[in-house]
């Protein structure tokens, strides 16, 4: 592996300091041109993408806009709760040296439950309606009715802005959010996933179909590194009338400011071996903390485990009082002292928002070098541009270097002709050209089944605007979404089915008794039904298409055949948890649990977080305690997870009926494996799940999908079905992520009701 090995030097970069500061943005000190060129441009333009390196001021950049409409209110979305603090903080200070009158808040789950509610109910709803209708109300140092500069993340504007809050606050708060911003803020964009970005893309083409661009609105999209497939929507949008800006902070006329070292980059193939990368690994920091121990350095890796194996191997090496973790369990008290360390070991927790500053201010970089693992282009150039940041500081000609592991495959799709003497612009271009460094899922998703999450918001919207101005706009707003985002079917289609989800969520959610009186008059019941039938008696169905019964015959027959109403109450709940991976929108299979931890296998000082129990499952021992689960210690082999399916029918009977099927399944549960032999599964409530959602496909068949899978960090589980009259064992796909995957490559699979799964 060493000869594939190859080794570059990225020249250094600099950036512009502007020329000339127009007398609204004087009061900023050192500004640099892209500053002036995104206050100047959003004047004329609707959606403004400043596109300027790393470490550069692309926040402040955003805020001047803020300028043009110091009267309006203005939501800036952050991509971690991490990042709305300190760009809290940022826009405070922004807010008090350009005089605006505006109040900030920063507002995050956990935050908005904080806030009084002496004034107005409980609900967090409620709270983050009337902080928008007027901040006094919540808090009343506002004073007056002020215009909100809210900071929050992408977590809160798709609850907001896809009606997904509770009944009695959704429609405020949707509203509220669509129509109240003046100046609208998305930072890092580049990191969203599919899900994220088709909330940002719906918000645009609604600000764009209901003229609020005509109005005034503007928005900012800051990224370091543009998603290709996300500026094909974009200029699908611009075909549209969209007037759309592009800054990059690489042309201008004032003096060259050095913002980032030259990097001597070493690219190197990931290992197959986990135990050997981490040795690896573990010999790269150990020698380069021995050689030059005035240096600092970080690690910077995608999976938590392997940070934590890290950390263990280094201690074994006398390392302990040099290293420090950022990892998404540790607290921020864990955060502020592993920054303040020599040697940091962090997880994709640092890609955006951690600018690595240290309490004693350096002359030079605050990275000297950085180690780091990446399977796209947006995280290797956000990692890549972490390393050697000078802009502002006394030295900034001394080299840093970086080691970057990427898939080996890379090598295979032509990395390994690169031109090593050519900088960064031949690796920019040699990466573009790699498929494995492309996003994955992004054109999928928008244009598979997944398409139904935003049927379900046009049917919010559709319904809101009832019988008033602005209902004749949806079809057109589902006509602009579809040819920026791609997709086959028509808008009825997507209503029709999306009425027939909607009933099943409401008839799964209600008593026996309230199913067999009024499933017809239960929003999208009827739909529902229709498609019971279909699914479930095709001769009755046959009926009803040709007219000789109709809907209203079944109403007796469901109140008085218990067993009928219990059937389809059942198969409501399964066929609306079947679809809970395409609209979660955290993909993640179980809750997360409160852990203690007293023996730092996962802290470096705190004993308290929260962890996902599959991470938990899989690496580590641990016992209840009170409230609390207690790590006990790690786990002396990776323990393998499994499922376990109780199937009441024969083996042929599961394989015509639920193989390759998008459904939920019952009488699942999950074991630990160890060489084969099942071990035995401390009990933990959260995962005792009556129905548990995802596909089931043979590995046999689909082994290279599998394995494909696995390299791009998927997960798939193996899953034993125990019929009738046979065991088998099967892989199950519990996320969005594999079920993409499977009908990319080509399979086809059916839904609940046994129709195809649209890609």
């Amino acid at each position: 592996m060493t000869n594939q090995r190859l080794v570059t030097r990225l020249e250094p970069r600099s950036i512009f300091a502007c020329t000339s500061l127009p007398e609204k943005i004087s009061f900023i000190t050192h500004a640099l041109e892209h500053q002036v060129d995104v206050f100047e441009k959003s004047r004329d333009a609707d959606i403004i993408i400043n596109s300027t390196q790393t470490g550069t001021g692309k926040t402040k950049a955003g805020f001047t806009v803020l300028l043009h409409q110091p009267t309006k209110s203005a939501v800036y979305i952050a991509p971690t709760n991490a990042l709305v603090e300190q760009q809290r903080e940022a826009a405070e200070k922004f807010v008090k040296d350009a005089g605006l009158p505006h109040i900030v808040k920063s507002a995050s789950a956990r935050e908005i439950r904080t806030w009084g509610d002496d004034k107005v109910n409980r609900r967090p709803g409620e709270k983050l309606y009337n902080v928008l209708r007027n901040p006094a109300t919540i808090f009343p140092e506002a004073g007056g009715n002020r215009p909100i500069l809210l900071v929050t993340n992408p977590d809160i504007f798709y609850y907001a802005t896809f009606f997904a809050y509770n009944r009695l606050d959704k429609g405020n708060i949707a509203s509220s959010f669509y129509s109240k911003f003046a100046t609208v803020i998305f930072d890092e964009f580049h990191l969203y996933d599919a899900k994220q970005l088709v909330g940002l893309l719906f918000y645009l083409a609604h600000s764009h179909i209901f003229d609020f661009f005509k109005h005034g609105r503007r928005v900012i999209l800051l990224t370091a590194t543009p998603e290709p497939a996300c500026e094909l929507a974009l200029q699908s949008l611009e075909r549209q009338g969209v007037r759309i800006v592009r800054i990059n902070g690489e042309t201008g006329n004032g003096k060259l400011l050095p913002s980032q070292t030259a990097v001597n980059l070493e690219l190197r193939p990931q290992p197959d071996s986990k135990e050997e990368w981490l040795a690896e690994l573990a010999s790269e920091v150990v020698q380069r903390f021995r050689e030059r121990p005035q240096e600092n350095g970080a690690v910077i890796l995608d999976s938590l485990d392997s940070i934590n194996r890290l950390k263990n191997l280094l201690d074994e090496q006398g390392l302990t009082n040099q290293i420090g973790r950022i990892t998404g369990p540790a607290p921020i008290k864990d955060r502020q002292r592993a920054m303040q360390c020599q040697i940091i070991l962090a997880t994709s927790t640092v890609d955006v928002g951690f600018n690595f500053e240290r309490t004693a201010e350096q002359t030079r970089q605050n990275l000297d070098w950085l180690i780091f693992s990446a399977h796209n282009r947006a995280s290797f150039w956000q990692r890549i541009g972490r390393v050697g940041r000078v802009l502002g500081k006394s030295a900034t000609n001394i080299d840093s270097e970086a080691i970057a592991y990427l898939p080996a495959i890379a090598w295979e799709q032509g990395l390994s002709s690169l031109d090593t003497s050519g900088g960064r612009s031949t690796l920019q271009q040699t990466l573009e050209n790699l498929p494995c460094l492309d996003k994955p899922f992004l054109l999928a998703y928008w244009r598979s089944e997944a398409f139904l999450e935003i049927a379900r918001l046009l049917l919010e919207l559709e319904e809101l605007f009832q019988n008033i101005a602005g209902a004749e706009l949806i079809p057109k707003l589902f006509e602009t979404l579809k040819s920026t985002l791609g997709g086959n079917r028509t808008w009825d289609d997507y209503r029709f089915r999306m009425k027939v989800l909607r009933g099943a969520e409401n008839i799964s959610k209600v008593s026996l008794k309230e199913v067999k009186e009024n499933w017809k008059y239960t929003p999208g019941g009827q739909a529902f039904v229709k498609n019971f039938i279909k699914a479930k008696y095709p001769e009755d169905w046959e009926d009803l298409q040709n007219g000789i019964t109709t809907l209203e015959c079944y109403e007796p027959f469901f109140k008085k055949d218990d067993e009928a109403a219990k059937d389809l109450q059942e198969f409501a709940k399964i066929f609306s948890v079947s679809y809970a991976p395409l609209f979660n929108f955290r993909d993640s299979l179980f809750e997360s649990l409160p852990i203690r931890d007293p023996h730092g296998y996962l802290l470096d000082e705190s004993e308290e977080t929260r962890l996902d129990p599959v991470h938990l499952l899989r690496y580590y021992e641990f016992v209840q305690n009170g409230e609390f689960i207690e790590v006990t210690s790690r786990s002396n082999e990776n323990y393998e997870l499994i499922f376990r399916l109780s199937y009441p029918d024969t083996w042929q009977e599961f394989v015509n009926t639920e193989l390759n099927k998008l459904t939920a399944f019952k009488n699942c549960r999950i074991e630990r494996r160890l060489r084969g032999a099942i071990r035995p599964t401390p009990l933990i409530e959260v995962l005792k799940k009556y129905l548990i959602p995802g596909v089931i496909i043979a590995e046999k068949e689909n082994q290279y999908v599998i394995f494909q899978m696995r390299k791009e960090g998927i997960v798939s589980y193996p899953i034993i079905i125990q019929c009738s009259n046979a065991q088998k064992e099967y892989r199950f796909l519990p996320g969005i992520a594999g079920i993409l995957t499977i009908v990319m490559k080509g399979k086809q699979l059916r839904l609940p009701d046994d129709e195809p799964f649209i890609a």
